[in-house]
């Protein structure tokens, strides 16, 4: 019966009241309210987490309803701590708890997509050729076909296709490239594997086989802190977040925990009850500063001085005035401090520190032959010379002595820190200083650029039958802060109010802090650590990372860190947490990953160095490396362009290549044949005559760039893409808003080594391919996109290094629409790739360039000189003064075959990780009764690897993470090095096997591993360099000790040996840009920062309709009130931001939380959401990327040289934009660029 008449309010009858007629009973109908009573109803909950970058790595329960996900709320069925510690639960946070919006929103990617041009050329192609891959040389060989659709891109003109065309696209693209130019022309950039690991590996697994680039990610992202690697042989490792409740004293610096940790942050208040202090150190006002008892707010960019001021303080009271006896013992035990170096004597008499002593510059080298010239040697407490265990000498080449036991020669010895007592001298040493150099926005203190110290020394006769001066670490660490020891040193400070490098009375002076703050927090951080024997933690993180002399920022708190005992024991050390990069079951992930299982070894390059060159990056390059210099190095050794150190590092093998040679890899074997040589012999002459080059040395020639580049779960061109706007024109070949000149047009230093073209090749990527979910700024510029599954659609893993448990990712429904998970993407595109590249790639020899391995013995490469045979100063010897030149054989036919089954070489050499390896027969026959195995083909009597679940089933099983068996074995396998006997801290867990079914009923921690160096134990929460500590397993460095003092010959020479205070560089990106016409709105240079977002995970999350609700909704720029006063600026105003790399466009918010002179654009807010269009660039604004360009770091490209080596996402060149400044003006004129004659999408679409 119709209810119509029911609704009508004056032709109703009155009904019953009540409560003395203020009530009135009511028949309508109120079958509308079930609607809010079913919208919580499910049919099941299913376990997922989000793979997003986040660090949270939070389980989260998924609510299906009919088939769809309907909502999620959080998991609270984590293992239960210890009873001194609280529960991780609860764990989430606002943006994941909306990420059920994107399953059916509609910015979902629901169906392959094609650029309408492209798609037109390739059909049109296949009409005339039946074979896809001479189709597509057809298009690539027409320059105007590749203009055409190259130049639209990021304009619209997307159509939709289906996966089979699309697939044999990518194929023959694939094909007809690698056996044209090369198969390391075909990349691929994905970071984090973490995340989602068989996500990940699915791509990398495919690049792998095939012999393609795969690019790093966490040196890229600027994640990778180098002091790091530098200090500790170890990319990052960290304690898990419980372990800040064990703490008694806190600096957050540079973290914002409640906004980017934000599951973890109870832990850091719940902290507080116990009565541990937390300190705040950030230059603004940040949403951690409201969770301390303190906050210092240092002016941005200058945290090394604040740091060094601290140590400064630590040092003279706890080391010099009242030394404690923890802080002494354990410098002396677990820190390079009591290894001597060499001085090298100077034309003024004074002194320079030099290397390290080895083993070999003695007589006797001490009894040492193996590897003597590795070995450090120090004084013991009788005086005698010795070279104690540990250092990275004992590593390779014998076994048993490569431990922190106190032992030198198998007899027990107590070194001595300081010559002081014993020394036979008191010379001047010479010292850099940076902080005198002038910067208009940052301070300086100016003294003299050499500061000639004081120190006690000792006289030692050489096996070459010199005499020199040695020094050990620990006074030069005392001179280098400025202490004064009684030695008549005028320029070091007694008294913290002098104003001498490096007191809290300059650190003021740099800073802004107070000197009364620096002295009381550094005394009660080292007060603390005293009492409770390292319990003083710094949490740190991009804040101050993303600086271009991060690495300074960071020895500063390490040292800190280290003068007090901190490092290694339960609640102390260092916590820096940028990125989720704990991937736990590393080692069962590798062989997946890179396909290790079936060819070795894989192609991996820094990706901070590839888009440098390739995205032409370097040819605006305007930073000199004399600027860089010690004003005690001599500059005529090091001439030359930024880009020409990173040529030298990558011939001398201390960084990868990619492309590699000037040729095709694999037609070396053809030449090699003629030649009647090895591949490997014929590739080491034709180098040393020219006849082959480094493709580096030749960017712009037209071969050696990169043509094919897959991207999948990543925003590269929305989120980490630094230089945007130079990859849009060199690597797209499509509009971009660059205001800056080229050194073609401008007088800038041109490169020595790489060969000069005037005109740079735009449009390099023949092929761009993106896998996502949601439409993203990388898919807007892609040619082909590729719908994957969301984070509730496939099966896969998650981990982090914020606690120890092991999550699943899970298909709580399946993928909508038309989309796939990446693992069926990829095994698509696979199965393709082996069928059409039959006729054009068989079997074939491919030669590999091997950068010298970190963990491997080819980081014993040069010991004490720099030498490159490219100048005759050498024999080009692979493996020590170059590459390793490797020989892979590849079967492409047999591509699928091995992408979806378990190679050979697990069983024939084993797995392993970080220089330990095992067998892992025992483990592959098991895989074969779970999976099954092959019944023919290539790949007969194989485990299968056909889906994502068979995949996480493989990392499981080989992880000694997950698999107890295999801990044991791999503890064992440390055992045979160290001398020692480990394998207590994973016997108990021998018989664990965790399988894919066990974390989808609950997080299961994980197992004690020796390739990480801190325990997963009920006893004590996971804490870095735990086991180092207490196991005595020494660090993988040169010394195997903490390394303080890094004695390179080219950290030597940028005056990086021992830490200093180094102000941001000079990127002039503002004072050297293209005229910009004014709009009569005043303008400012101010200092722009990046820091991460509180209404997104990077990207992701951004344009959610939950997320841009609460927040503004859209970019925003943040400035201070007296920058926004100066400018006529006022809250919610439209501005501008510029600089030579481009421009964007955002609204301000004017906050008092901003100091003036720093403004800040939380990253990743993409340009597909509210985005104005640019006065400057007359283009729509761009990201946060668009106004940074990438400037690597020498020091970051040494390799070959113990814990200073290449490893990928380890070591290598860094991705900083910190120190970038930007011209800020309000806009005058907001155009939407939506008027006639401006519809680029319509332009793209004919």
């Amino acid at each position: 019966m119709s209810k119509l008449l029911d609704r009508f309010r004056y032709f109703k009858q009155k009904g019953d009241t009540f409560a003395d007629g203020h009530g009135q009973v009511m028949h309508t109908n109120r079958d509308w309210e079930d609607s809010y009573r079913q919208r919580w109803q499910f049919d099941k909950i299913v376990r997922s987490t989000h793979g997003v970058n986040c660090t949270g790595s939070c389980s989260w329960k998924i609510y299906v309803k009919n088939g769809l996900v309907t909502w999620e709320t959080q998991q609270t069925d984590y293992p239960r701590t210890r009873p001194d510690l609280p529960n991780h639960e609860p764990r989430g946070c606002p943006r994941g708890a909306s990420y059920s919006w994107y399953l059916y929103s509609a910015n979902r990617l629901k169906y392959p997509l094609v650029r309408k041009r492209l798609i037109a050329l390739w059909r049109e192609a296949l009409s005339r050729h039946s074979d896809p891959v001479l189709a597509w040389e057809s298009i690539m060989n027409d320059p105007q076909k590749c203009q055409s659709y190259k130049q639209v891109r990021g304009h619209g003109g997307f159509i939709r296709s289906n996966w089979k065309e699309l697939n044999q696209l990518i194929a023959a693209a694939n094909v007809w490239t690698i056996k044209t130019y090369g198969p390391d022309r075909v990349a691929g950039f994905s970071p984090i594997p973490a995340m989602s690991m068989v996500s990940y590996a699915a791509g990398t697994r495919y690049l792998s086989l095939l012999g393609g680039t795969c690019l790093s990610f966490y040196d890229w992202y600027c994640d990778l802190p180098p002091a790091s690697p530098m200090t500790w042989g170890e990319q990052t490792d960290v304690p898990e977040s419980a372990d800040w409740y064990n703490s008694a004293y806190i600096i957050a610096w540079g973290s914002n925990v409640p906004q980017t940790r934000t599951p973890d942050a109870h832990f850091f208040t719940e902290v507080r009850y116990k009565g541990t202090k937390t300190i705040a150190i950030t230059p603004d006002y940040s949403e951690v500063a409201k969770l301390c008892d303190q906050w210092l707010a240092p002016k941005q960019g200058t945290d090394s001085a604040l740091a060094m001021a601290m140590g400064h303080v630590i040092l003279k009271e706890f080391h010099l005035d009242n030394p404690s006896d923890y802080f002494l013992n354990y410098c002396r035990r677990y820190t390079d401090m009591p290894m001597l170096v060499l001085l090298d004597e100077r034309a003024d008499g004074s002194y320079v520190p030099g290397r390290m002593m080895r083993a070999s510059d003695l007589v006797d080298g001490l009894g040492e032959a193996n590897n003597p010239e590795w070995k450090t040697v120090a004084l013991n407490s009788t005086g005698e010379l010795v070279a104690p265990n540990g250092s990275i000498g004992f590593r390779w080449g014998e076994k048993g002595k490569w431990n922190l036991e106190p032992l030198a020669a198998g007899v027990e010895t107590e070194l001595s820190l300081s010559l002081l007592g014993q020394h036979d001298d008191v010379a001047g040493v010479a010292f850099p200083y940076f902080g005198g150099n002038e910067n208009p926005h940052f301070r300086s203190v100016r003294q003299e650029p050499v500061l000639v110290r004081q120190l006690p020394m000792k006289r030692l006769a050489l096996a070459d039958g010199s005499e020199r001066m040695v020094v050990s670490v620990y006074d030069l660490v005392l001179a280098n802060y400025g202490l004064d020891r009684g030695l008549d040193d005028s320029l070091s400070a007694s008294d913290y109010n002098e104003v001498k490098a490096y007191t809290p009375a300059w650190g003021e002076q740099i800073t802004g802090v107070p000197r009364r703050h620096i002295e009381t927090i550094a005394r009660e951080f080292a007060e603390t650590a005293h009492k409770t024997h390292g319990r003083s933690m710094i949490i740190l993180g991009a804040g101050v990372n993303h600086w271009y002399h991060m690495d300074m920022n960071y020895r500063g708190m390490i040292n800190m860190l280290v003068f007090c005992g901190c490092v290694g024991q339960t609640g102390g050390g260092w916590a820096h947490y940028v990125g989720q990069e704990k991937l736990r079951p590393q080692t069962g992930w590798l062989p997946l990953a890179f396909a290790l299982d079936w060819n070795r070894p894989p192609r991996q390059m820094n990706s901070t160095s590839f888009f440098y060159n390739h995205a032409s990056q370097w040819r605006y390059e305007k930073l000199t490396a004399q600027e860089l210099l010690s004003p005690l190095a001599d500059p005529a050794k090091f001439t030359g362009h930024l880009i020409d150190f990173n040529v030298r590092a990558e011939r001398m093998g201390w960084l990868p290549s990619a492309p590699q040679l000037n040729l095709n890899p694999l037609s070396v074997k053809a030449s090699a044949d003629k030649a009647g040589l090895s591949a490997a012999d014929y590739t080491v002459q034709a180098l040393k005559s020219g006849a082959i080059r480094f493709a580096c040395e030749q960017p712009d020639s037209g071969h050696n760039h990169p043509r094919n580049l897959f991207v999948w779960r990543s925003n590269l061109l929305g989120s980490s893409g630094k230089g945007h706007e130079y990859m849009l024109k060199y690597l797209l070949g499509t509009d971009s808003g660059i205001q800056g000149e080229a050194l073609g047009s401008s007088e800038g230093i041109k490169p020595e080594e790489v060969e000069w073209q005037s005109a740079a090749i735009e449009g390099k990527l023949d092929l761009l391919v993106t896998l996502d979910f949601r439409m993203s700024s990388t898919c807007l510029f892609s040619d082909i996109v590729l719908p994957t599954a969301t984070w509730y659609e496939k099966d896969d893993m998650n981990t982090s290094d914020m606690h120890p448990f092991i999550h699943p990712l899970s298909a709580a429904v399946d993928p909508a629409w038309e989309s796939k998970s990446d693992w069926e993407i990829y095994k698509g595109i696979t199965s393709v790739f082996s069928e059409v590249c039959v006729g054009h790639l068989g079997q074939e020899t491919d030669v590999v360039l091997h950068p010298l391995q970190h963990d491997s013995p080819a980081e014993l490469a040069q010991p004490f000189d720099i030498l490159d045979w490219r100048k005759g100063e050498c024999e080009l010897t692979p493996g020590k003064t170059a590459p390793n030149i490797v020989v892979v054989e590849r079967d492409y036919p047999a591509t699928y075959e091995r992408f979806t089954s378990l190679g050979p070489l697990l069983d024939k050499l084993g797995n392993g990780g970080k220089g330990i390896a095992w067998n892992t027969q025992d483990e592959v026959d098991f895989l074969g009764k779970l999976n099954y195995t092959k019944h023919d083909g290539p790949a007969k009597g194989r485990p299968r690897i056909d889906t994502a679940l068979d995949a996480s089933e493989v990392i499981l099983a080989l992880a000694p993470e997950t698999n107890g068996q295999v801990a044991v074995k791999a503890w064992q396998a440390l055992g045979e090095m160290t001398g020692r006997e480990h394998t207590h801290l994973a016997i108990n867990k021998e018989d664990e096997k965790i399988r894919f079914r066990d974390i989808q009923a609950q997080p299961r921690k994980i197992i004690s591993s020796p390739t990480w160096s801190g325990l997963e134990s009920e006893h004590v929460s996971y804490n870095a360099g735990y086991t180092n500590v207490h196991e005595l397993i020494p660090w993988r460095t040169l010394s195997g000790r903490q390394q303080l003092y890094q004695d390179h010959a080219w950290m030597r020479a940028f005056g990086e040996s021992l830490v200093a205070y180094r102000p941001p560089i000079d990127t002039r990106s503002v004072s050297e840009m293209r005229e910009i016409p004014p709009n009569g709105f005043p303008e400012k240079a101010l200092n722009f920062l990046t820091p991460h977002q509180k209404w997104g995970i990077h990207s992701t999350y951004s344009e959610n309709l939950l997320m841009l609700t609460l927040s503004r909704g859209g970019p925003i720029v943040w400035i201070s009130e007296t920058d926004a006063r100066e400018l006529g600026i006022e809250d919610n105003d439209w501005i501008e931001a510029f600089n030579a790399n481009g421009a964007l466009t955002a609204r301000a918010v004017v906050s008092q939380r901003v100091p003036p002179g720093m403004t800040m654009m939380y990253h990743a807010q993409e340009r597909i959401m509210n985005i104005p269009g640019s006065e400057v660039t007359g283009m729509r604004g761009g990201i946060h990327n668009s106004v940074t360009r990438v400037c690597p770091k020498p020091t970051h490209m040494i390799g070959g040289y113990a814990q200073l080596a290449y490893g990928f996402n380890y070591y290598g060149t860094v991705g900083s934009n910190r120190d970038e400044f930007i011209m800020i003006r309000k806009m005058k004129n907001i155009h939407w660029l939506d008027d006639e004659g401006r519809d680029q999408v319509q332009e793209a679409k004919k």
